[in-house]
């Protein structure tokens, strides 16, 4: 699975790069390539990077924030507008490489349902937690984030951190498949909503399409694949897919490529 190989270069180059930039001191023209972490960084000392989900939390306490706190939220968001919202998922966030070891156990042991999650969960996680945010006057989501939490102690030396890995890892792998990131996650909820704006998009070719279910069976957003909708738009428009490229490499018959947004037809 090319992707997958891709995806996972891209994950610890991001992760190696904020070690080393940290604890080696590592530097360019004496200035960090990467300091900070995910929730807010500056690369190369120049350019200011926020969580705009984090960002938002933060003005919902009724903050004021520095103007490069801001913009770092723009840049980070309008990336993330182009490339597709939940590529953070598939392609950055630390915590996709727990879930998937867990998916990957899960096939082979297959454990009984415990619990069944609505995927819409997320979406009142979500708003829950500007409300708390509100509420408490702090950003309430970034207090108990099982991915902020691992980035950080990953960078800056892990203290609890492995508590929250534990409690991803086998409730995806004991309770349901894909529990956490396709059910429960906030801001997997948060990057959704940009991604249904998205310029990279994966296109489908119906006219290929033998309707063998390969793409469904390895897609961890299998909603997204709606052959009914798909067929009709010729494009996967959903903003939870995660444009990981697991259907491109599945699919038997090619049906799957990445491509430009086209204009959605409204009948």
């Amino acid at each position: 699975n090319r992707y997958r190989i891709w995806r996972r270069v891209t994950q610890m180059g991001i992760l190696t790069l904020f070690i080393t930039s940290f604890r080696l001191d590592w530097k360019l023209g004496g200035v960090e390539i990467l300091e900070g972490n995910l929730t807010a960084s500056k690369f190369i000392g120049i350019i200011p990077l926020s969580d705009p989900f984090a960002v938002l939390q933060i003005l919902a306490t009724g903050s004021s924030l520095i103007f490069d706190v801001l913009l770092g939220a723009a840049i980070v968001a309008v990336f993330y507008i182009i490339v597709g919202g939940r590529v953070f998922c598939s392609w950055v966030c630390p915590g996709n490489l727990i879930t998937d070891s867990a998916q990957r156990i899960r096939s082979k042991i297959r454990p009984p349902l415990v619990l069944k999650i609505n995927r819409q969960a997320r979406y009142y996680i979500l708003a829950l937690a500007f409300l708390l945010s509100a509420l408490s006057g702090v950003a309430a989501f970034e207090w108990v984030s099982p991915i902020s939490m691992l980035h950080r102690e990953l960078i800056f030396g892990m203290k609890f951190g492995w508590a929250a890995v534990a409690t991803i890892f086998f409730f995806d792998l004991f309770i349901q498949k894909q529990a956490w990131c396709g059910h429960l996650c906030p801001l997997g909820a948060f990057y959704s909503i940009l991604g249904k704006f998205s310029l990279l998009r994966i296109r489908f070719d119906k006219e290929t399409c033998t309707k063998c279910g390969d793409c469904h069976r390895i897609c961890p957003e299998p909603q997204v694949l709606n052959l009914n909708v798909i067929f009709q738009d010729g494009m996967v428009y959903s903003g939870n897919c995660t444009n990981c490229g697991r259907c491109i490499t599945r699919c038997p018959e090619d049906c799957f490529q990445f491509s430009i947004r086209k204009r959605k037809r409204i009948n």
